[in-house]
């Protein structure tokens, strides 16, 4: 038999684009380029199919943890793989999913007890808000009211329709609006720099938790939740949060009785310098939503945690309906399971949170080669997590405009020079694998400062040329 050759990379291009409809892309913008496929990586690099490195700078979009084919995670996934694949968890457990839960509770903030699992950080959070829900429905004194969320300004929260409900991204909302239930802000007043509720004036930052706690004085007696990402709001374009803020938000729910729930997705696994964004703090959220890292970046696989209490709540009599009734197919998949355990004794092993904490000053010091540069309005830092906001004038804060698409020229420019990177906007997000050296962070500041420095020459050649006669 005449063996079949692998496709050459015309044909990749040609299929890919015949074929694929990418996920947060404008696809007639997509189709104007040669796509870029993406077959090997090791380390904090990754390799196309025409064999150029690039370094990963936004961990293979904030998942990878300990950079790609880490000898660990490989061995556990082929080990699993002389066991099973798959098995059901509806009724049924496995060793690597009753490990990883004993481990995660282990790991997670005081009171978190119990462990639901699923597939991705969207679903975590889905399962949150349906499980808040359905507790007040079925607590000691039920409130049945209790059916409306808070959510911050700009939050983000995921894309199915409980995601989006509770979150503010309004060109992701508007397509969908008739299908959201509605749901409280804490603020409404515009982002600034400095503050996730929108403050004007970073000098009062403190006062920024007074309409939350007012709004949840007056009513607590419908509002189920509160949902927030701990320390930082990450598609917001990387805003922290002013200190002992996420303590007064904790006890003004405590206060009024409210469920607070941590959306720690993109915050957990390290991402900040702690195993989760909580521990800065030394809150106990009533439920927790984890992802992305949990799997080192190897396998879909998501987790919501939550207390004894609310798990409580949901026991009885089967005919009393009080099951939870939620779940799909690959619910604690085996190999995700045994990735995640794989993933969590790396991080014992080699000490990579203390490797974080020794590192991030590092990134700080590099990233202040960007403060001069007429087009860097700001530069957000919590651990890895580091947002560059480019504004076309830094005495008046006027930014881009949107059609010029700042952040996206960029970012292609630094593919060029071997960096792959996302924007939010015109913020250049930038989130190294936990793994990536001292050498290859520099790299990839360095890359980014070229970057900018390249685009913005050439607005001005375009400038010149359009005003030649």
């Amino acid at each position: 038999m005449k063996r079949k050759l692998p496709p050459t990379v015309k044909q990749l291009q040609k299929d890919a684009r015949r074929f694929l409809w990418h996920p947060f892309t404008q696809m007639r913008e997509w189709e104007q380029q040669p796509p870029l496929i993406i077959n090997r990586g090791k380390g904090a690099l990754v390799y196309d199919v025409e064999g150029n490195a690039y370094l990963d700078g936004t961990s293979s979009i904030w998942v990878n943890l300990h950079g790609h084919r880490h000898p660990t995670i490989d061995q556990a996934i082929r080990h699993q793989l002389t066991q099973i694949a798959h098995s059901t968890f509806l009724g049924l457990s496995h060793p690597p999913g009753i490990q990883l839960a004993k481990a995660l509770i282990q790991l997670a903030p005081s009171g978190l007890k119990k462990v639901f699992f699923s597939d991705n950080g969207s679903t975590a959070v889905e399962i949150a808000i349906k499980m808040a829900l359905q507790y007040w429905q079925q607590c000691p004194s039920p409130q049945p009211r209790k059916t409306q969320f808070v959510h911050l300004g700009s939050a983000y929260h995921g894309d199915t329709v409980g995601g989006m409900s509770v979150s503010d991204v309004e060109l992701f909302r508007k397509p969908f609006a008739a299908l959201l239930f509605p749901g409280h802000h804490a603020v409404e007043a515009p982002h600034c720099y400095h503050c996730p509720l929108t403050l004007q004036f970073p000098s009062c930052q403190m006062a920024c938790l007074d309409p939350l706690d007012a709004l949840l004085q007056e009513r607590h007696e419908e509002i189920a939740g509160v949902i927030i990402e701990p320390m930082v709001q990450a598609v917001a374009g990387i805003i922290p949060s002013p200190p002992g803020y996420l303590t007064r938000v904790q006890e003004s729910c405590r206060r009024h009785h409210v469920l607070l729930i941590a959306d720690e997705v993109a915050t957990g696994f390290g991402r900040t310098g702690r195993m989760f964004a909580c521990e800065h703090e030394s809150i106990s959220p009533d439920i927790m939503a984890i992802a992305k890292g949990l799997t080192g970046g190897y396998l879909p696989l998501a987790a919501t945690l939550t207390t004894d209490a609310i798990y409580s709540a949901f026991l009885g009599a089967p005919l009393e309906g009080k099951t939870f009734f939620h779940g799909h197919s690959y619910t604690g998949n085996p190999l995700g399971c045994a990735a995640a355990l794989a993933n969590l004794s790396i991080f014992k092993t080699e000490r990579t949170l203390s490797h974080v904490q020794r590192r991030t000053p590092k990134l700080a010091v590099f990233l202040k080669a960007l403060a001069d540069d007429p087009w860097v309005g700001d530069i957000r830092q919590c651990g890895y997590m580091v947002g560059i906001e480019l504004i076309q004038d830094r005495q008046k804060k006027t930014p881009f405009p949107v059609g010029d698409r700042i952040g996206h020229q960029v970012a292609m420019a630094a593919r060029t020079l071997g960096l792959l990177i996302r924007p939010i906007n015109q913020t250049m997000v930038l989130m190294p694998p936990l793994s990536a050296t001292i050498q290859e962070l520099q790299q990839m500041v360095d890359i980014l400062k070229i970057a900018i420095s390249l685009v913005r020459a050439s607005k001005k050649s375009e400038a010149t040329c359009s005003q030649s006669p």
